[in-house]
């Protein structure tokens, strides 16, 4: 393996250490947020379903600042989310560079995207069921919890599929800029330095990562589609 990386792929072999760690930091990366912006995503679609007009909670209130909130977050571009982010990255996690410092952009930036997907997901949820469960004295979560999230798992899973692969976009971006990982790794070892074996084999374990993380969400979502 060695001679085969050092023969097709020279300066892959000499930077294989760096590009070792940058696979583990775009994994940790993707690992925190991902874990971070999937439970406060699903919390404010659960939140944005129920609270419309015609969910089972409506307050108009509520549902509007979230509806604002979550059209203005993802309304920025990440790369400027990122830099209007770095004072409160200080203050939460002490740091604005590295992984640590990735991470809460990172879940600014991917949280209304994947709300929107939950949302869209939960109001496809027949209303007849829910009607059903109302009229079976079902408490309100005993409703989110066994109809609108037990009968929108395929739908759950579609959305976090595109999120995460959203999301491996994000951190080669914010690696651009110092925050680590592969899009770091193909910045400096391979733009910077004209070295292009180091930007096509990053496009290549990029590509991995997205195809491995789309055949698993496939996965799930047929075998819980009815």
């Amino acid at each position: 393996m060695q001679e085969w990386l050092e023969t097709c792929l020279p300066n892959v072999a000499d930077s294989f250490p760096v590009l070792q760690q940058s696979i583990l930091e775009t994994l940790q990366m993707v690992l925190a947020a991902g874990l971070i912006s999937f439970f406060l995503g699903v919390l404010l679609g659960t939140v944005l379903t129920v609270t419309r007009q015609n969910g089972i909670l409506p307050n108009p209130a509520v549902y509007q600042v979230l509806d604002k909130l979550i059209n203005l977050f993802r309304s920025i571009p990440f790369i400027i989310l990122l830099f209007c982010l770095l004072p409160l990255t200080r203050l939460l996690v002490g740091t604005a560079i590295g992984v640590r410092g990735a991470i809460v952009p990172l879940v600014f930036g991917t949280t209304p995207f994947f709300a929107r997907q939950i949302e869209a997901s939960l109001w496809e949820v027949d209303p007849g069921l829910v009607e059903a469960a109302q009229a079976m004295g079902n408490s309100d979560f005993e409703i989110i919890l066994h109809v609108y999230w037990r009968e929108s798992i395929a739908g759950i899973a579609r959305g976090t599929t595109i999120t995460l692969i959203s999301l491996i976009g994000l951190t080669a971006m914010a690696g651009a800029v110092g925050a680590g990982g592969l899009g770091n790794y193909a910045y400096i070892y391979g733009q910077q330095r004209n070295r292009m074996d180091i930007i096509y084999v990053t496009v290549v374990i990029l590509v991995l990562m997205v195809s491995v993380i789309q055949i698993i969400g496939n996965t799930i979502a047929k075998r819980n589609t009815h």
